[in-house]
Formats: structure tokens, C-alpha cells, sequence
């Protein structure tokens, strides 16, 4: 039997692992979700999570305090999915771009005072999360004939982060 804590704690060791989301902007800055890599510090267990973008994208772009933002997370295993709501806010904290800066973000920009560059903070408040959803069992079981429906009633949660 698979809990929230469980589940919520599966996602983001997926998401620590593989980073890649598809991050959108709703509200009066609507923006379509673009794949963005997502990071946490170090020592967070539950975000927020981490953006480095360009001032020429839309999400680099807000106008405005804080942006309701959504996003989807895919693992590369396809073993933990999610969907997930938050608020996005500029925070070009000096001290937080060198902890987080790594070889892969500097490809993108002409260094850490690149006129560009923007940290996107993003606060997560909830989301629906998914473990296992396409196992091998359940291909097994709708090959026989069985419904393997209730084996995923434990694995999937709607939680507040």
C-alpha cells in the first residue's frame, strides 16, 4: 500500500533525477507549457523548484509579481507522472544563481551576468500525482482478460506541496 507521503516523496526524487518539465503560464500572462529543466537546491526535499530562462522567453518575461503557473512531469522511466500548480516569480538572488549555476545552464548564457539571464522561482501548491501508471503487470492483466484498474487506487494522489 503506497501512502501520499510515499508518492509525493517518489516524484520529486524522479524530478531531482530527470528535471525535465513542461512549465505554462495561465492567468492575464497566459503562455503555453515549454520544456524547462526544473532544480532543487541541494538540501530541499519539496521545492520550490528552480527555472533558468532567457528574458526573451515568455515565461523570462513577467510583468507581474506572481504568475499562476502549471506544469506536467514525465520520469524518463515512465514510472512517475504528475501535473502540478504553482506561483512563478523573478528571483535573480546572486548567492542562489551561483549555487544552482552548472555547466549545463552556462551553455545557454554568456555567464552569470549575462543581461538575459533570468532565476524563475516557482512555489508549488498542489498536484495530482501518478506511480507506476503503465507497469508491465497491468499489460499482463488486461492481456487475461483482468481489470488492473485496482491496482492502481494506491498509486495515485492528489496532494498539497
Amino acid at each position: 500500500m503506497t501512502d501520499e507521503h510515499d508518492i509525493k516523496d517518489k516524484f520529486f526524487r524522479a524530478l531531482k533525477s530527470d528535471r525535465t518539465i513542461m512549465l505554462g503560464l495561465s492567468g492575464s500572462q497566459r503562455a503555453e507549457p515549454r520544456p524547462m529543466t526544473a532544480l532543487l537546491e541541494d538540501d530541499a526535499e519539496d521545492g520550490p523548484l528552480w527555472i533558468f530562462t532567457s528574458a526573451d522567453t515568455e515565461p523570462g518575461r513577467l510583468q507581474i509579481p506572481m504568475a499562476p503557473a502549471y506544469a506536467t512531469f514525465a520520469s524518463k522511466g515512465h514510472n512517475v507522472f504528475a501535473s502540478f500548480h504553482g506561483s512563478l516569480t523573478v528571483d535573480n538572488d546572486r548567492a542562489r544563481i551561483d549555487r544552482l549555476w552548472n555547466p549545463f545552464i552556462a551553455a545557454w548564457f554568456e555567464g552569470k551576468d549575462d543581461p538575459k539571464l533570468r532565476l524563475l522561482r516557482l512555489d508549488l501548491s498542489d498536484a495530482e500525482i501518478w506511480i507506476d501508471a503503465s507497469s508491465l503487470l497491468a499489460g499482463i492483466k488486461i492481456l487475461l482478460g483482468a481489470d488492473p484498474k485496482s491496482d492502481f487506487d494506491d498509486k495515485v494522489a492528489r496532494v498539497q506541496l
